[in-house]
């Protein structure tokens, strides 16, 4: 691995577990169309992309079907799912440890920006983070590389070869290759080695404990 002064995070399956609030709120949007969920687990794997890719893809919702669905999934979202949530352990003092090497910290998710404040705010550990970047609650930014390249031009980084994505899942790996940072790929969350590797993550680490130790290694030289 090489050095890298910018760090790219994203949110849901590499900081925090937010598998409760989700499903629930999945589930819940679902049957306001009829469509009953008896395992919660069924919807995992709708972690990480947008919600409306997800329902367009899966159930064949047609564009004001699938706007309608976010509207339902935020219904419950935005004051009890948001909460249903847990950080991975050892992400405070992880990004505690990276800030005070020296690196810039971003979030890069495709959760809308105003949960995704609520949320570092909510586990307070909104300080570590230089900017804040997630997507539109009206539907701008709607893919990862989207929300991407929101940060790099809101915060300047000029130089994607001193940045590195670190997620996962293929979203987060796709994302970052379109503006040529190395990607990091986390086992920890909702993605599997097989779907990492076939993005093509530049690295891929079981959980956030080896990346510290990893970039804390080349932080040393």
């Amino acid at each position: 691995m090489q050095k890298y002064r910018h760090l790219l995070f994203d949110l849901d399956g590499t900081l925090a577990d937010p598998s409760e609030g989700i499903t629930k709120c999945i589930a819940y949007a679902l049957e306001y169309f009829g469509i009953k969920t008896d395992n919660l687990d069924t919807l995992r794997s709708w972690i990480g992309p947008p919600i409306k890719d997800s329902l367009m893809q899966i159930y064949h919702f047609d564009e004001a079907q699938a706007n309608l669905g976010v509207e339902k999934y935020r219904e419950r979202f935005t004051d009890i799912g948001i909460y249903e949530n847990r950080l991975f352990d050892g992400v405070q003092e992880l990004l505690e440890r990276l800030k005070d090497e020296g690196y810039s910290i971003y979030l890069a998710t495709s959760k809308p920006t105003v949960f995704a404040q609520r949320i570092v705010e909510h586990f307070k550990i909104d300080t570590y983070f230089d900017f804040i970047g997630g997507a539109g609650l009206d539907d701008s930014r709607p893919t990862k590389g989207h929300v991407i390249q929101h940060v790099m031009e809101e915060t300047n980084l000029s130089d994607p070869s001193q940045a590195l994505m670190i997620g996962d899942r293929k979203y987060d790996i796709i994302g970052g290759q379109a503006f040529h940072m190395d990607t990091t790929g986390l086992l920890h969350g909702f993605g599997s080695r097989a779907e990492l590797q076939s993005a093509g993550a530049t690295y891929i680490f079981d959980n956030l404990a080896e990346l510290k130790k990893e970039l804390l290694f080349l932080n040393s030289f």
